[in-house]
């Protein structure tokens, strides 16, 4: 080997840090945040953490820019790529109730470093998704005094001319932000409490708006004299659809505060599923008497619900929208500053960032270092990016979390595991039988792991008409098809988006990539669908697998690629600054790494009591906390 480059060993070395897994050790109830949240509570705060965004901020802006009035085609298209992902989340938090998120869920799943980059961008997101709507609020509450906040610091600061940052320093965002920070910090439970108050009278003004709304509605606003209902086309409401997932990240918030949920697993996915069809439901409809009250060409894009009835004469009932949105992006700027903290304490704890953010404050019992440089951050960026650059950057990195989340979903499934308990559970169920050899290995696989298929191989029902896939390696056809799957749902996605614009395909060269992409799709979806999955009966799982997560990376993948190229260079950027911070601290200070460290590691063989064989490496326990097992339930036999 030449002198100067790595050994194949430490390539290999390299390879196994990066894509070491998180294991779930001990009760997974067990917390230092304070579990004190309800069904309820966690069904209001996905509540609060959606409406807002979606009403107030982006759907006169799509409806005016992209879509027209088939903005609520948008609206729809978004709520159904949401729901499949919204499943993938109630899975993972009712299986894994930890803080993280998108985050832990990909490295219990996937790894570490595709968990870091995951939870660098999901940091990112909240942060643009605050100041995003921060930078809403202010507008709302200026349009309710006629602009004059606006005026004034105009004449007194000044106006920026520099594409992609704001015309002017928005104090009134950045000291909105600062007070609910400091709200956040008192903890979790009133936290809580504000956004009851608050979403409640959200939700009876958008009862209001779409009551009224349908009683001013115009149909001649969908007229073709106005441009008709889908001015801009498929590709605009398909735009239109990538930009309005800003309106649905808040049932994210959901699997971020499981950790302190009281029954995370029945709470969960309870609360994701009401939360997403209660909002979904009213985004379609105030999106559909907005662009009947008024034409969609002449829409208010900063503040287009309340000046439409500003518009039709109904000035109380603009003032009344007004506060109602006000109280809306409230809710949301608090659960953007809720949620955020809690993945970079995530993050800290298995010391992949700062130890700092770890901190939580012995009274409040919230990480209480991350709100206060959370909000510090998302203060100095409302005073620098304009809303429309804020949005755009924001879907991509959700669209991400959520493509990594599905996939994580197929690999957990498949993915050899030991008996289904339940969290918190005082009896952890049978002991595994431990074997050091090899032989001992081999001997097991005709007796114990015969009589029930382990996640992985091939369904015996299946065995005489795919013989050939029953050869490989338990995981080794999954891990395949899997990834087979993933490039032909990316290729598919650019035949899709780009088949007949920058491609210049010609027809029949567009109907081949779309069948061959198809084909490829389908095959790799049977292969895995031909495969033993984990079944459990104790918690919620996602239907119809490999299928639904698969058409929910498909979908994100679509709309990832109708976003605009400089959203992907500014994606790029963040992505390398986090490379450097994970590189540079994470990948050393991660506690798998330490462990590591401190402990050699051994190969083990696992047979659990049903059936499933695992082969795991484990770190050799010093004598003083070693299990002492059983000889009838744990037998370990030397290697020769």
């Amino acid at each position: 080997m030449a002198p100067g480059l790595p050994s194949t060993t430490s390539l290999a070395r390299l390879c196994q840090k990066l894509n070491r897994l998180k294991p779930l050790e001990g009760s997974s109830m067990e917390t230092s945040l304070q579990r004190c949240l309800s069904t309820l509570d966690l069904t209001l705060l996905g509540v609060g953490g959606m409406v807002g965004s979606g009403l107030y901020v982006l759907t006169g802006t799509v409806a005016k820019q992209m879509a027209g009035p088939a903005v609520l085609v948008s609206f729809a298209v978004a709520a159904v790529a949401s729901l499949l992902a919204a499943l993938c989340y109630a899975e993972f938090g009712a299986r894994v109730p930890r803080t993280g998120s998108a985050y832990l869920f990909t490295y219990v799943s996937m790894g570490e470093l595709w968990a870091f980059l995951i939870g660098w961008n999901v940091l990112l997101e909240y942060l643009i998704g605050g100041a995003a709507v921060a930078r809403a609020w202010s507008g709302y509450l200026d349009s309710m005094f006629s602009h004059r906040i606006r005026n004034f610091t105009e004449a007194h600061v000044g106006v920026w001319q520099v594409p992609f940052l704001t015309h002017y320093p928005d104090f009134l965002a950045t000291g909105i932000i600062i007070l609910a920070s400091a709200l956040v910090s008192c903890g979790a439970r009133i936290s809580s409490w504000f956004n009851h108050v608050l979403s409640t009278i959200s939700l009876v003004i958008i009862l209001f708006i779409t009551i009224m709304g349908f009683v001013l509605a115009q149909p001649h606003n969908w007229s073709p004299e106005e441009g008709g209902f889908a001015p801009f086309g498929f590709s605009g409401i398909l735009a239109g659809t990538a930009t309005c997932f800003f309106a649905f990240v808040g049932f994210d918030v959901i699997a971020a505060s499981c950790e302190e949920a009281r029954n995370p697993k029945r709470a969960v996915p309870i609360a994701i599923a009401i939360s997403l069809g209660l909002v979904a439901s009213a985004y379609i409809l105030v999106s559909t008497v907005l662009t009947l009250m008024v034409p969609w060409h002449s829409l208010d894009p900063d503040s287009a619900l309340a000046d439409a009835f500003y518009r039709r004469g109904y000035s109380w009932a603009g003032f009344i929208v007004a506060v109602g949105s006000i109280c809306a992006m409230n809710t949301v700027l608090l659960l953007n500053l809720f949620s955020g903290p809690r993945i970079i304490y995530a993050m800290a704890i298995d010391g992949l960032f700062f130890q700092a953010f770890a901190h939580v404050h012995h009274r409040t019992q919230v990480p209480i270092v991350g709100i206060l440089v959370f909000g510090v951050l998302m203060a100095f960026m409302v005073l620098l990016l304009d809303l429309e650059a804020l949005v755009q950057f924001l879907s991509i990195g959700t669209l991400l979390a959520y493509t990594f989340v599905a996939t994580s979903i197929i690999v957990l499934r498949f993915q050899k595991g030991p008996p289904s308990s339940s969290p918190g559970s005082a009896s952890p169920g049978p002991v595994p039988k431990e074997y050091d050899s090899f032989q001992d290995r081999t001997r097991l696989v005709g007796t114990e792991q015969a009589l029930v298929p382990e996640p992985g191989q091939l369904r015996p029902a299946l065995r005489p008409y795919l013989g050939f896939l029953g050869g490989c390696n338990p995981g080794a056809t999954v891990a395949w098809a899997l990834g087979v799957m993933v490039a032909s749902a990316i290729s598919l996605g650019c035949v899709l988006v780009f088949g007949n614009t920058a491609l210049h395909l010609p027809n029949w060269g567009y109907i081949l990539l779309l069948l061959i992409s198809t084909t490829v799709f389908v095959l790799s979806l049977l292969v895995l669908g031909a495969h033993q999955q984990q079944r459990r009966q104790d918690t919620f799982q996602v239907p119809l697998v490999p299928l639904t997560p698969a058409l929910s990376i498909l979908l994100n993948i679509c709309l990832m690629l109708n976003l605009s190229y400089l959203t992907w260079l500014r994606f790029s950027i963040w992505l390398l600054i986090g490379l450097l911070v994970y590189f540079g601290y994470g990948i050393w200070h991660s506690k798998e790494n330490r462990q590591e460290l401190q402990w050699p590691a051994t190969t083990r063989y696992v047979v659990f009591p049903d059936g499933s064989l695992e082969e795991t490496v484990q770190a050799v326990q010093p004598p003083s906390q070693a299990l002492v097992q059983e000889p009838s339930r744990t037998e370990q036999l030397t290697s020769p």
